[in-house]
Order: C-alpha cells, then structure tokens, then sequence
C-alpha cells in the first residue's frame, strides 16, 4: 500500500509498502528506474516480499511532480525529472525509506533499477545499509567519489549502451570490491513489462540477488 513518508529536511513523499510474507528477514529499498513507482516494480515488490522481505518503492519523483509515473513510451519526460532531481535530496528521500524499514526490525538492502541503480551505489556509499544491487546502474561516473560502505552487486549487460564498457571497467577499478556478473541482453533486460526483456538474464540476475540478499540481509 502507499504511505507517506518523512525525510529529514521534512519534504513528505509517497513510499509503496509491501509487506514480507512469512516470516520477515529484514528488509528492501527499490529504487526506481526513471518512469516512477510503476506497477512494473510493484511487481518487483512482490517477487521479493515473497521471500520474506518487506519491501519500499519511495517516490523519488515526488519532488518535482507529485504521483508522477511515466509512461515507459516516454522516456524524455522521465529522463528530464530525473537531470532535474538534486541527488542529495534524493539520498535522504531513500534514506527515509531505509529507516523506516529498519524501524520494524533487521537489517536492510537496497535494489536499484537504470538511474536507481546508481542511487543503490550512493546508497552503499553512504546510507546505513547492509547490502546494495544495481541492476544496469546509470550514471556511475559521479559516484566514484567515495568508497563502499556495504557489500555491492552489480548486474549488466554486454549490449547496453547506457553503460558501455569503458563506463564499467571505470567502475570496477575504482572500486574492485564489487562483485559485477555481465549479461547477453541490452539496457532494462530484467523489466518484464518492456521489449528490451531477456528472461534468462534476468532470472538468472534475480538469483543471484537472492542469493547475495540471504547472505548479507538476512
């Protein structure tokens, strides 16, 4: 369900709760790509909170449009809210998502899809989390500032020109604790709802999540 969230400069922003089935092993912050909390990663939401997690998509749009969910045909909208967000003012609106997760008990990992797959990097640098994923993370050079809190995952595709090679062995090299597993698909080859979906690489991809989540979160 939609709550409202509160992050530490006070802004309020809408945060999707999915709550863990069985028993709870900690939980998941999903960061979401640049078209909004979508029933695409609802879905994401439940394939997780399945295993135990409970789960929350914040809205990290909601600062520049409240509620805003783009459609996947028009990415240009959702590429401008994204260059127009403040990424520190999105760490703390993640933030609050963390926090109010760990609130309810244990540890605490973060999943990020395109551009939140380089806010999970951030997010492992700097947040008070356990364990961070990237699936085809953007943007990664303004990130190699700083180094790695939590343990990192990162999931890619050899045909994504989104992140080309030269973009990732950057990446690695700066930061060679990062465990990095390559793909035969192109950029969103885990998003179901999209042409550019490659099942095996993205099921393959979620077990090896799994597997990295059970071991550091719990």
């Amino acid at each position: 369900m939609m709550k409202t969230i509160t992050a530490s400069d006070g802004h309020l922003l809408n945060c999707w709760f999915e709550p863990a089935v069985g028993e709870r092993r900690g939980g998941i912050a999903i960061l979401q790509e640049i078209f909004g909390v979508t029933d695409q990663l609802k879905g994401v939401a439940a394939k997780y909170a399945a295993l135990g997690y409970e789960v929350a998509i914040p809205a990290l749009f909601d600062r520049q449009e409240r509620d805003a969910v783009v459609p996947f045909d028009q990415a240009p909208r959702g590429r401008d809210m994204m260059l127009a967000s403040d990424i520190e003012q999105t760490v703390i609106d993640i933030d609050a998502a963390v926090k109010a997760l760990a609130a309810n008990g244990g540890k605490v990992g973060v999943i990020g899809f395109c551009w939140g797959g380089g806010l999970a990097l951030r997010a492992a640098q700097d947040l008070d989390i356990a364990a961070g994923v990237a699936f085809y993370g953007t943007r990664l050079p303004q990130y190699l500032d700083r180094p790695l809190k939590a343990a990192f995952l990162g999931h890619f595709g050899t045909l994504d020109d989104h992140v080309p090679a030269e973009m990732l062995d950057q990446a690695k090299a700066y930061l060679p604790e990062m465990e990095i597993h390559m793909y035969e698909a192109g950029h969103a080859f885990a998003n179901d709802a999209r042409p550019s979906y490659v099942a095996d690489a993205a099921d393959l991809a979620h077990a090896r999540t799994t597997e990295f989540l059970a071991k550091h979160v719990g």
